[in-house]
């Protein structure tokens, strides 16, 4: 392959999260990738190549930030839930304390309920929304917090037990998803109407640069009234973001380059003021501070986790430049315009001058918050429309994560739901760069094409609950149209362009239509914005092209399987929707992609649903993976100074999240 060593990274979502798809195994390594397993997840490692090749200076700039990002992690914990924080104090006392029976089912039960705990920074599961359920009674609980004098009481101890707050974000359609959504965004008593009322009432300076309203703040009533409590120094979160502010102060002393850092010293006048204009001038500064070997993301930055998605999620991703595959990978950027001008847009929807669309491949060296531990593969911000329209974008792929995916072993499921032994070939030779490439397309491409039509608000605004999905649909269907294309051979990146299409394509309809809903309970509604966004793509292009039978629905032996018999009618297919979802984009068409998103990506079937399920049931490997991050350790010299640092692996997933609970804990148990 003209561009083999591609092959070990894979893909990534946008902004949001994805795990990738079910590979072969790409190479076989003497690193332990493996920590543990338990209920449905899997815990990773993570190596950092290029640590080494850092000066001291760039090394501490590094420390510093991933310092920063570790003191806010408790805000993600009271975010997700109003609970969490001192349902996680309580439960970790027990752990480290308790000196009775720890051979008993209950206790192994116990720890596993807090591990899933762990993971899903509370609660409520990381990916599902749904409320985790121990398998241990109230009564056991009781007696742990009894023998170790800890106390969890009331509504916090309860809640653990009975079904309410059962949803973490509730998108169901014609319901109040405010006032059914367990998360810490909104105060009791707040319903949707409230919000739309709020915040129809503000008004930005600049029309042509809206403000992100509701970004960095709670919505709660008081004596009758709605009022933000804002996340600032001195505001809500205010121990924590101190913390962060501290060791965001130390980054900017050992800053790369004057843009860089210029951009952290918005970053920390935005954490002490709460102010959202100087929120965008950073993300103005970040965005075009593009030199240097290191990058980060922290902040308030992602709203999946706000059922109406005005809210960010507190986030931070540290990372260090992969110089030779980000300069592999530039091409995608600089021809940015080509696949603007050749999209099967309507004109009036297509930009005239795509901008600063940056594509780096990066190694991650820490994460906190709503990326660990559960982390995503692929990130592209800012995410404000106008932001990208005139200054551009920073799209990124964790290159280190995805080698640990690929490296941590195959469980064999890809085996199962393939159609045949030509489709399996096709995955094990091309998948991975199909799925590669697809994430790139998705991030560079997709996020940054098509503009809205003049005077359509912002997507939260018009597309509402929907939005999230559209834009994630949107930004596939720009790399699934151009995966199929004979320019990515052109530019180098394939030897055989056709084939990489057709494995990707194979891969997304087995996903969309199958082996994602191994991630569901039979019955369930496809609830996060991801699997809908997988779903209702793939189950509309199946649809309009049964009349060809383009993909074909195939049954062998009790067991289904779905095949494309046309790839270039598949093409066709995916731009036509691709179109479709632009228009509603652009034109703000909310009664359009609330049909859409019901009518083909929230139901499932349930017959499938259930044999899926059962065809699952042989294979071990847990259907998520997080991971744990590597720990930086500096070492002092006599004056006190940092003269060097060393990187340690975790050797158990407790022990991290013991040490993070023991030196990060800046928050009270409510707020």
């Amino acid at each position: 392959m003209a561009m083999s060593g591609l092959l070990f990274f894979s893909c990534a979502d946008d902004k949001s999260k994805k795990e990738p798809q079910e590979v072969a195994k790409v190479e076989t390594t003497d690193f332990d990738y493996n920590v543990d397993q338990f209920a449905d997840l899997r815990i990773l490692r993570y190596q950092v190549p290029g640590w080494d090749q850092l000066s001291l200076k760039e090394q501490k700039l590094v420390y510093y930030l991933v310092q920063a990002g570790l003191e806010g992690r408790d805000i993600m914990w009271d975010q997700n839930y109003r609970h969490n924080l001192a349902i996680r104090n309580a439960l970790e006392k027990i752990y480290t304390t308790y000196e009775g029976d720890k051979t008993t089912d209950d206790w192994k039960n116990f720890e596993i309920y807090l591990k899933r705990v762990w993971f899903s920074n509370g609660i409520h599961h990381h990916y599902s929304n749904d409320k985790l359920k121990p398998d241990f009674s109230a009564d056991y609980l009781r007696t742990l917090l009894t023998e170790t004098n800890t106390t969890l009481e009331g509504e916090a101890f309860d809640v653990i037990f009975n079904d309410k707050d059962s949803k973490k974000v509730n998108q169901a359609k014609g319901v109040d998803n405010v006032a059914l959504s367990a998360v810490n965004f909104y105060g009791p008593n707040v319903t949707n109407e409230d919000v739309f009322s709020f915040y129809s009432k503000k008004k930005s300076p600049n029309p042509d640069k809206p403000l992100s309203f509701g970004l960095n703040s709670q919505l709660v009533k008081e004596n009758g009234q709605l009022k933000e409590r804002v996340y600032k120094s001195g505001g809500l979160y205010g121990p924590a973001i101190d913390r962060i502010v501290e060791w965001l102060e130390k980054a900017q002393g050992v800053a790369e380059n004057k843009a860089q850092g210029d951009a952290i010293g918005l970053l920390i006048e935005y954490y002490k003021t709460g102010d959202l204009q100087t929120w965008d001038d950073y993300n103005v500064a970040w965005t075009a501070a593009t030199e240097g070997n290191i990058d980060y993301i922290n902040s308030f930055i992602e709203v999946y986790n706000d059922p109406l998605g005005y809210r960010g999620s507190y986030e931070n991703i540290v990372q260090i430049k992969d110089f030779d595959m980000s300069q592999k990978m530039a091409v995608l950027s600089e021809n940015a315009q080509w696949f603007e001008d050749n999209a099967p847009l309507m004109e009036e929807h297509k930009k005239k001058n795509v901008v600063g669309v940056t594509y780096k491949v990066v190694n991650v060296a820490g994460e906190a918050g709503d990326a660990s531990p559960s982390t995503p593969i692929g990130v592209n911000l800012p995410n404000a429309n106008w932001i990208r329209a005139a200054v551009g974008s920073k799209s990124v792929s964790l290159g280190n994560i995805i080698e640990a995916y690929n490296n941590a072993g195959s469980s064999g499921r890809l085996e199962e739901f393939v159609h045949d032994e030509e489709e399996l070939a096709l995955e094990k030779e091309y998948g991975q760069i199909g799925d590669k490439l697809h994430t790139a397309l998705h991030e560079v491409i997709g996020h940054a094409s098509g503009q809205l039509n003049p005077g359509v608000g912002e997507t939260k605004e018009t597309l509402k609950n929907y939005a999230s999905t559209l834009e994630e649909g949107r930004a596939d269907l720009v790399g699934l149209y151009y995966l199929y294309n004979p320019k990515l051979q052109e530019l180098g990146l394939v030897d055989d362009w056709k084939k990489v299409g057709m494995a990707a394509y194979d891969g997304y309809i087995r996903n969309g239509l199958m082996t994602q809903l191994i991630r569901l309970n039979l019955g369930d509604d496809v609830e996060e914005a991801h699997m809908r966004n997988r779903q209702w793509v793939s189950a509309w292009v199946y649809e309009k092209g049964k009349a060809d039978n383009v993909i074909e629905k195939v049954t062998r032996d009790g067991k289904t399987y779905y095949n494309i018999n046309d790839y270039d009618k598949l093409h066709e297919l995916f731009g036509q929707l691709l179109r479709e979802t632009q228009r509603i984009k652009s034109e703000g068409d909310y009664a359009a992609v609330e049909a859409l998103v019901e009518d083909y990506g929230v139901k499932v079937d349930q017959t499938l649903h259930a044999e899926i399920l059962e065809r699952n049931k042989k294979f071990t490997s847990a259907p998520y993976s997080g991971f744990v991050n590597p720990v930086i350790v500096p070492k002092m010299n006599d004056a006190g100074e940092i003269e060097s640092f060393v990187m340690e692996q975790p050797a158990s997933f407790e022990e991290q999240m013991l040490m993070y609970a023991k030196e990060y804990s800046n928050l009270p148990a409510k707020n």
